[in-house]
């Protein structure tokens, strides 16, 4: 009998490494990955959701021992309108490619004095971090680079330096600005990666359309570029409109409890089209 359950776990974990590497099978699957959060229409609402899903990313992050830097953020009075945070590891790119698109969240504001229902919108963005000299080569004589004052909370340093910088790709007309660094050269630093990475997620775009070109366009069936909802009111649900997985647990998934989410995309291979 021993013998009998050694073999089947040795067969279930054969399986298990198959299954793992089809679903890592993408060219950028391996790469670190660059996430940039937005922020919708709604104000208040609307940046206070895009601190939760930061948060919400670096809990993850942290509990598979992932390291991640803040490399941009512009802080509100409430929330956050917008941040840039790079998540290095195994695979982080390969697991975080489901998080591309919009998320939708639904709760009784804690904003509003009469404390109704209100639905709030962010867009979050996923693009694998560009290897230098590998993926793709940035011509200096195709980026035009500006220094200005950064602007927003920061203390007096960030308000009387030209610390914020610009980066225009001149090419494609793609403006990257990074400000919350308290240096000029670490703004630049910062810029440049993820600008390498939005022009290799062009390169992977163009190189989908071509064999969409020979094989059909893929269409993924969602509610437009709305990916999950997150609801807390009037019931406690997380819904991904991909896959149809849900859970009735909103608070651990906010807490950066995704596995299950990427496992049910990773398993219906919604994001082999992007590589």
């Amino acid at each position: 009998m021993n013998e009998i359950k050694a073999e089947v776990e040795s067969i279930a974990s054969r399986l298990d490494e198959f299954e793992f590497q089809l679903s890592f099978s993408g060219n950028y699957d391996d790469h670190n990955v660059i996430m940039a959060i937005h922020a919708g229409a709604g104000g208040v609402e609307s940046q206070d959701w895009t601190d939760m899903l930061l948060r919400m990313y670096l809990r993850w992050a942290e509990r598979h021992g992932y390291e991640t830097k803040i490399l941009d953020i512009t802080p509100e009075e409430v929330g956050v309108k917008s941040a840039l945070i790079e998540v290095n590891g195994d695979y982080s790119y390969g697991y975080l490619k489901s998080e591309h698109g919009v998320h939708r969240l639904i709760r009784l504001s804690p904003f509003d004095t009469d404390h109704s229902r209100h639905t709030s919108f962010v867009l979050v963005e996923v693009m694998p971090e560009a290897e230098d000299d590998v993926d793709l080569k940035v011509l200096p004589e195709d980026l035009r680079i500006d220094t200005f004052r950064a602007s927003g909370p920061g203390g007096q340093h960030m308000q009387k330096t030209s610390s914020a910088v610009r980066i225009t790709h001149m090419p494609t007309g793609i403006v990257v600005i990074c400000q919350s660094g308290r240096s000029q050269l670490r703004n630049k630093e910062n810029a440049m990666v993820v600008l390498r990475a939005r022009l290799l997620k062009i390169e992977m775009a163009r190189k989908r359309k071509e064999r969409n070109k020979l094989k059909g366009e893929h269409v993924v069936a969602g509610w437009g570029n709305q990916i999950r909802s997150y609801i807390l009111h009037p019931y406690k649900m997380v819904k991904d409109h991909r896959t149809d997985y849900q859970t009735g647990d909103p608070d651990a998934v906010l807490d950066g409890e995704l596995d299950e989410f990427i496992t049910a995309y990773l398993r219906a291979g919604l994001g082999k089209e992007d590589d």
